[in-house]
């Protein structure tokens, strides 16, 4: 209700005459100062229905309050209860609350009855209400001999509970003797009035300790009843014996185990009646019984039942209505139903009400010669009765007063006088209650007053309410006004809003709202006013909120809150967990603005708020953390379904810990062939729990469960119980099955055995066939125990043969196998390629032709054809030494192959040799052929000698490869200048015989690049280049650095011999010393009987002559022994000083050879690899045995 003032224009006299009349209706909102005399207010009393503990003292209040202060007086049973005679009784000192005690001596008992308190002083007397005081009673099941009850599967049963009746009524439970409450369910529940109701019975009731326990919450007590003993019995479990000499009626009920519709247990017939009062929870139950189990069903007959008020327990077989009304009156129908048929029963409620306040009276204040009115109405079903008392005396007992007048529920008040200060109570009451009520008329003259403290202070955040207060009291009832600033007009309530109780309002407060406010109010008796000053706040907000986390659990997440906030103020930040605080972990930490929590686990999974709070003003920002992690591994894992080849596999799901579950892999374990080893068998989406699994025979299969979500993939669940399939005959033959001889006269056939999974059963064995795939003979066969290889001895050699392998077990055979063809073994080539002739192509390229051998001499699959060749040295050497050999293999059955890679002007033999699996064939005739001359390699070295102010010496070595006769020498220079550009270009010719030169009448102080190549009829080589300078520069060495030679003495003597440097003496001997060692282990290795690497090699081997070739990729090896023709082997290292290089040749073998090396066409072209083998050969010609060099040392050992 808002106070309104008028502006003080037009008829002020008429305002606040009207002003007064409302306010004496509102007065009563105002609290009289206690500094003012007034009758007595009841401020606190106990219950009306006050229930106390017997073991304790008992505690009436009664508090009241007035000026001058109440004296109190009690009444009891209707008479006065002196409290002076009763040494138990006290009343505490200035209160009227009476303090009984009997925990020495006495009895509650004693002090039952109903006590009302009145507080009275010279201004009138108030009373309490009717407080009736009863001890609680927890009484003691009365001794009874419970017989144990027997009753068939399927009948209805009903176990009483009749608790004691105590004070207040007790909470009933059931449980066992271990104190764990009996399961209850559709099936078995416990009703309103406590007894335990079963729909049907079934085996698993059986038990002898159904307890019912009484708990009364008063005095902490629990009462138990005697132990029920109850025994479930099948038609099956009673033999003929004991039906004979046991009559219906031992049995509870005499029906047997059948199906029948439902019969309602609770309530009786087909309607009842239920009354509930008002504001109380209307309580309905149904509870039938029936096989199956019946389920029920409430409706409401005459309308909708309350949606937001209607609720279900009892697994729906009790309705509750909360907070019911007279609306809520009606029928109500429950509805037991199931597969045989229903029952109803209609229960009509009538909702009662006790009375309840409509208008309750309130208190006067007025000021002499004043009008006033005291309202009581009440309501209530039935409709309550009014009555008035003054001072706690019937109204029509009181003395009369001349300024009052009683209007039924009305009392009106006119012209009161200072003698009309009573306090009266009024009573509304029926038969389910009453209401009591105490208002008092103060008839006082009082000039105004403020009650609110000067010069308070306001803070208020910007863009909402300001509330200005003004408490004032005064008789006559004051007006109020409201100023803005010292010189402000009166505030109108277009823009404020003016309450009764004096204080202003300002809806939404501003910057502009800021400044000091007066309120004056003023009465005939005198005026008061007050100051108030008003700040207005920024709001505080939050401009970073935290944000929804996503965390795997065990890591970690950071929550970040920043805030803003007016600047005069003291902001706290508070980060709470679920609306609570944040647990006192370590894990939890902030940080300023930030909340870390490390370490998640599935507790921290909450929403997280920080609340950022100032004296003013609260504001608060959530997000919320999902702890997410792999599921829970799913358990109760089932197999149903159980047939030959199939079976039905069952799980319960774990936690997917908030990240679904996608996928569910299932494993299996053999346990019959391989225990521990899981396997994996299929998987299924994340919405499924059940599968049907294909079984393979003759396995003891276990199977396993793996939730897959996101995060990842769950733990294994525990393994299923186990299930062996029978055994059957295998489905599948072995599979790579081949036949390939290993000798000349024996077939190995071999083949992949199946694993014990695919055995189908026990005795697993392969049945092995073969024939000759030409012949006409039988097939013959062998049965051999579970191996993967058989061996037939005394074949032909190299025969076509058809071989097949079929799997077998006790029980049968698997179907008939595949055929595959294999061989017999292989022996060596019996005939050599015939006609080889050469044709020179190049200088280092020749092609090979010969013809190719009869098929049958070839005895083995045709791998190719075979080219070994070398180059003749010079046989006028008295010591042999090693012939390089090199070797070309051309799959297939080729006629010809080129030879790339051959050296100029030299002298070649070659052979040609048919390979097949077994090895090489013998060789053809050695046929020889000669390379022409090509262009020569560059000189070994250039280097510039004993420069002088005007010349230079050049010293070479001829080439390494001259690959031909070296015809002359060219040599090209020109002079380089300071920005190093060349000057003409100068050619000279030398004769091929020479290896030095000197160049003289050269410029002095001069740098020259030179140019320099050899040449053979067949043109010129590589060159070699180098540079060098005529005179010393600032001491350093020219050209390649050799030690410089002054132009004068005084430049002489600052030349370095650098033979006298110590880095260069001790270079120097390292490197003697590494020759050195080099040279030894050569001479060791020289000198052990004659062998060489590739030698060494073959010897290791027990039989070279059955080395198999490598297939692959058609080569064959590198390396074999000219005299020995043995089979060449796999491995052999290329020699380090590999004859065919880049430099001496355009042709190589990366040109021509097979794989990496390149290959030809079918037109004769090379499509093998070759490689290079050293022989020992006698020296010939006049040339001396050479020691190998430290390079070829190295290598040799290499």
């Amino acid at each position: 209700m808002q106070l309104k003032i008028m502006p003080p224009k037009k008829s002020l006299s008429v305002c606040r005459a009207s002003l007064i009349l409302f306010l004496c209706q509102v007065m009563n909102a105002l609290e009289v100062p206690l500094d003012l005399v007034q009758p007595p207010t009841i401020i606190h009393q106990s219950p009306k229905d006050y229930i106390i503990d017997p073991r304790e003292n008992i505690e009436i209040q009664c508090e009241a309050k007035g000026k001058p202060p109440p004296s109190f007086s009690w009444t009891r049973n209707g008479t006065h209860f002196d409290i002076d005679k009763d040494p138990l009784v006290k009343m505490l000192p200035n209160s009227g609350t009476l303090v009984i005690s009997i925990t020495i001596e006495g009895k509650a008992e004693a002090y039952e009855g109903v006590y009302q308190c009145t507080a009275r002083n010279e201004r009138g007397a108030a009373i309490s209400n009717n407080i009736v005081i009863r001890p609680s009673r927890s009484p003691l099941w009365t001794k009874e001999k419970l017989e144990q009850i027997t009753i068939l599967k399927g009948q209805s049963l009903v176990l009483p509970c009749r608790p004691p009746l105590g004070l207040p009524p007790p909470i009933i439970f059931w449980m066992d003797n271990s104190f764990q409450r009996l399961p209850q369910s559709e099936r078995v529940s416990q009703g309103l009035n406590g007894d335990l109701y079963f729909s049907n019975v079934l085996p698993e009731d059986t038990r002898e300790d159904y307890i019912c326990y009484a708990r009364f919450n008063h005095t902490q007590t629990i009462q138990q009843k005697q132990p029920i003993s109850v025994k479930v019995h099948s038609m099956d479990e009673l033999n003929d014996t004991i039906t004979a000499n046991l009559s219906d009626s031992e049995f509870y009920g005499a029906k047997s185990y059948i199906e029948r519709p439902p019969k309602l247990l609770t309530p009786e017939g087909q309607t009842s009646h239920k009354e509930e009062l008002r504001e109380n929870v209307l309580s309905l139950e149904c509870i039938a019984e029936g096989l199956p189990t019946p389920s029920i069903n409430w409706t409401k007959v005459d309308g909708e039942l309350p949606v937001n008020r209607t609720f279900y327990k009892n697994f729906k077989k009790t309705l509750n209505i909360i907070h019911v009304s007279e609306a809520d009156s009606g029928k109500y129908k429950c509805t037991a139903r199931n597969s045989l048929g229903f029952v109803e029963h209609t229960i009509s409620v009538t909702v009662k009400a006790a009375p309840y306040w409509i208008t309750a009276p309130r208190n006067l204040v007025l000021s002499p010669g004043e009008d006033g009115t005291l309202i009581c109405r009440a309501n209530g079903n039935p409709k309550p009765s009014i009555s008035w008392l003054t001072n706690g005396v019937p109204i029509e007992m009181a003395p009369d007063d001349p300024s009052r007048k009683i209007d039924g529920d009305t009392i009106l008040f006119s012209d009161v006088q200072e003698s009309s200060s009573a306090v009266y109570q009024c009573n509304a009451s029926n038969e389910y209650g009453y209401l009591l009520a105490n208002a008092f008329v103060n008839v006082l003259a009082e000039p105004p007053r403020i009650l609110t403290e000067a010069n308070l202070r306001y803070q208020v955040i910007s863009d909402r309410p300001a509330m200005l207060d003004c408490a004032f009291f005064g008789s006559p009832i004051p007006t109020i006004e409201w100023f803005k600033g010292t010189k402000g007009s009166v505030l109108q309530e277009d823009t404020y809003v003016f309450h009764d109780n004096g204080t202003l309002e300002i809806p939404v407060a501003q910057k502009d709202s800021a400044g000091t406010y007066t309120c004056v109010v003023r009465n005939k008796l005198g005026m008061a006013k007050n100051d108030v000053h008003l700040e207005i706040k920024d709001p505080t907000r939050i401009i970073k909120q935290p944000e929804y986390k996503v965390v795997q659990r065990g890591g970690k997440v950071s929550f970040e809150c920043t805030v803003k906030h007016d600047p005069t103020l003291i902001t706290t930040l508070t980060w709470l967990k679920d609306n609570g605080e944040l647990p006192n972990d370590g894990r939890f930490s902030v940080d300023n603005d930030h909340l870390l929590i490390m370490n998640i686990s599935d507790e921290d999974d909450a929403t997280y708020t920080c609340v950022a709070n100032t004296s003013l003003d609260m504001v608060s920002a959530s997000a919320m953390l999902r702890v997410v992690d792999r599921p829970n591994p799913p358990f109760d894992l089932e197999l149903t379904s159980l047939l030959e080849r199939s079976v039905q596999l069952s799980w319960i799901p774990g936690d997917e810990n908030n990240s679904p579950i996608t996928d569910f892999i299932i494993e299996y374990e053999d346990a019959l062939h391989e225990p521990g080893i899981w396997h994996y068998q299929t998987d299924v989406p994340g919405t499924q729990t059940t599968v049907e699994l294909k079984l393979s025979p003759y396995v003891k299969y276990s199977f396993r469960v793996i939730a897959v979500n996101s995060i990842g993939r769950s733990l294994p669940s525990e393994a299923s119980e186990y299930y062996m399939t029978k055994a059957a005959e295998p489905e599948e033959n072995p599979t790579a099955v081949e036949g390939i001889g290993s000798e000349p006269d024996n077939l190995v056939i071999t083949w992949q055995p199946l694993k014990g999974f695919d055995s189908n059963g026990p005795g697993l064995q392969y049945k092995v066939s073969w024939r000759q795939k030409d012949g006409d003979d039988e097939w013959t066969s062998v049965v051999v125990a579970n191996v993967s290889k058989y061996i037939v001895s005394g074949t032909p050699t190299f025969v076509p043969y058809l071989v097949k392998v079929q799997a077998l077990n006790d029980v049968g055979f698997a179907p008939e196998p595949m055929i595959i063809i294999g061989h017999s073994g292989e022996d060596l080539p019996m005939v050599a390629p015939s006609n080889v002739h050469v044709n020179v192509v190049n200088s280092t390229l020749a092609e090979v032709h010969w013809e190719p051998v009869p098929p049958k001499s070839v005895r083995g699959h045709l791998k190719g054809y075979r080219i070994y060749y070398w180059k003749v040295k010079n046989s006028s050497k008295r010591n042999r030494r090693h012939v390089e050999k090199k070797i070309l293999t051309f799959s297939g059955n080729k006629t010809h192959g080129m030879l790339p890679g051959l050296e100029p002007f030299s002298h070649y033999t070659l052979n040609v040799r048919v390979v097949n699996g077994k090895g090489e064939g013998p060789a053809s005739v050695d046929q020889v052929f000669n390379t022409p001359e090509g262009v020569p390699s560059a000189p070994l070295f250039l280097k510039i000698v004993n420069p002088t102010l005007d010349s230079l010496t050049l010293e070479w070595d001829p080439p390494s490869h001259p690959n031909g006769i070296l015809t002359a020498y060219t040599l090209k220079f020109q002079p380089i200048n300071s920005t190093h550009e060349l000057g003409p270009l100068v050619d000279l010719k030398i004769a091929a015989n020479m290896t030095s030169l000197v160049l003289r009448n050269l410029s002095y102080s001069t740098r020259y690049k030179f140019y320099f190549y050899a040449q053979t009829s067949a043109g010129s080589g590589s060159q070699i280049t180098e540079e060098a300078v005529t005179t010393v520069d600032e001491g350093k060495m020219a050209g390649v650095h050799p030690p410089a030679v002054g132009a004068d003495k005084a430049m002489a003597s600052r030349q370095v011999d650098i033979a006298t440097q110590g880095w260069f003496i001790g270079l120097m001997c390292a490197v003697a010393l590494l020759i050195l060692i080099l040279l030894i282990v050569c001479f060791i290795r020289r000198n052990k009987g004659g062998k060489y690497p590739v030698k060494e090699k073959e010897d290791a081997h027990a039989d070279p002559e059955i080395q198999p070739m490598k297939e692959d990729d058609g080569t064959f090896g590198e390396y074999s022994d000219a005299e020995d023709h043995k089979p060449l082997k796999k491995g052999s290292r290329t020699p380090s000083d590999r004859t065919v290089k880049k430099e001496d040749s355009d042709d190589s073998l990366v040109d021509y050879g097979e794989g990496v090396n390149g290959q030809f066409n079918e037109d004769g072209s090379f499509i093998g690899q070759y490689s290079g083998k050293k022989e020992k050969e006698p020296a010939e010609g006049n040339e001396s045995s050479e020691a190998p060099s430290p390079v070829n040392a190295m290598n040799s050992f290499v």
